[in-house]
């Protein structure tokens, strides 16, 4: 054996590490610990800031701040106490609204229904004649008057209720657009205005103007806050107007017209107070208490069924028609129970009412049929006597 020859070198053995199985994509990721991750190469850890107790804000001395450089300070305006008035002006402005109070305070809107029922006495006057109409006139200006004097009195009285109502509130004498001096002296005004009516006219034919002045005062004075009472003051009322015109043309005055009359506006009245009820509720007028919405829908059904009735018995009995005019007569009849029938619904299912001067004199419906009567009435007066 040749001990000269070198042995083979050792066979290194090196351990290769098996390879990975593929990750199963299904399978959520495994958490990292944060406790072995090492801060990225590079990268300075900057040491945790102390944080200190707030500081509590040392309070400002507003005298001591400077202002701006560059700021100019103005100087603080001085606040006067306000302007008087210059002198004359409220008294100015007094002149031009209180004429127009005034007025509003005889509420003209309302004059309407003496030109409405003063007149229905030429029905039974014939002939037409221009004394007939001076007549009519004159006794249409004698309860202007009264009413203006009523209407006077009755703001006057309720001028503290008035103004607890969503709308009378607003009246001259209740708003304070009017003073009760001005009231009482335009009160006397009218006062001795009527009284030159009643001496310059026929001696006495008045009585029913003066009848309706007691009345109204008596209402003022505690009869309108008796339930069913008050409505019944109200349409008589319009009765009397009726028989004051019928008066002073020399006219007799038909039942069933004077009941016609009386039943309308009874109607009217009650409607009015039930528009009341459902606008402003019973706090307003102490009378409303005997009332509840269902009896005064049944008394305004009732009323305005003898309405109806008493106007056909007066067309029939009592109207100055000639024979031919009996056509005519009975086409004005399905006009009136129109008028009704369109009221109670204005009342009933528009809930409207509260003033029924508004209400029948600015319904279009109403006054297409309102014209209509009158045309076929005027037919009835004047074409027959006309042709005798």
């Amino acid at each position: 054996m040749d001990i000269t020859r070198s042995s083979p070198a050792p066979v290194r053995v090196v351990a290769v590490p098996p390879e990975p199985e593929p990750a199963d994509p299904t399978a959520p990721p495994e958490p990292a610990d944060l406790a072995t991750l090492s801060e990225p190469a590079g990268l300075t850890t900057l040491p945790e800031p102390a944080y200190a107790e707030p500081l509590a804000p040392a309070p400002a001395d507003l005298a001591t701040l400077s202002e701006p450089a560059g700021l100019t300070t103005l100087p603080e305006p001085a606040y006067a106490e306000p302007l008087a008035p210059a002198p004359g002006a409220g008294a100015r402005a007094r002149r031009r609204s209180r004429p127009r109070d005034l007025l509003a305070l005889l509420r003209p809107g309302q004059w309407v229904k003496n030109l409405a029922v003063v007149p229905l006495a030429l029905l039974d006057t014939h002939p037409w004649g221009a004394a007939a109409f001076l007549r009519t006139g004159w006794a249409v200006l004698g309860f202007t008057l009264a009413s203006a004097l009523v209407y006077v009195v009755n703001d006057l009285a309720d001028r503290e209720r008035d103004r607890l109502h969503p709308v009378k509130r607003h009246r001259p004498i209740a708003s304070g657009r009017v003073s009760t001096a001005a009231a009482g002296v335009l009160t006397g005004v009218l006062a001795l205005s009527l009284t030159g009516w009643a001496v310059a006219g026929p001696a006495w034919q008045w009585w029913p103007t003066a009848l309706y002045l007691a009345l109204s005062l008596a209402y003022s004075q505690g009869l309108k806050h008796v339930p069913l009472v008050d409505a019944f003051i109200v349409a008589t009322g319009f009765v009397l107007r009726l028989v004051q015109g019928a008066l002073l043309v020399g006219a007799e005055v038909s039942e069933w017209l004077a009941l016609c009359v009386f039943s309308l506006c009874l109607m009217l009245a009650l409607g009015k107070r039930r528009h009341e009820m459902t606008a402003a509720g019973r706090a307003h007028r102490p009378a409303l208490s005997g009332y509840t919405l269902a009896f005064l829908d049944h008394l305004v059904v009732l009323v305005a069924v003898l309405t109806a009735v008493s106007y056909v018995l007066y067309l029939r009995d009592d109207a100055a028609l000639a024979a031919g005019a009996s056509l005519v007569t009975l086409l004005s009849a399905p006009c009136a129970v129109f008028g009704l029938a369109r009221y109670l619904q204005l009342l009933l299912v528009e809930q409207g009412g509260g003033n029924p001067v508004h209400v029948l004199f600015r319904d279009r419906a109403t006054l297409v049929n309102a014209a209509l009567w009158a045309a076929l009435v005027t037919l009835a007066l004047v074409l027959p006597h006309a042709s005798a």
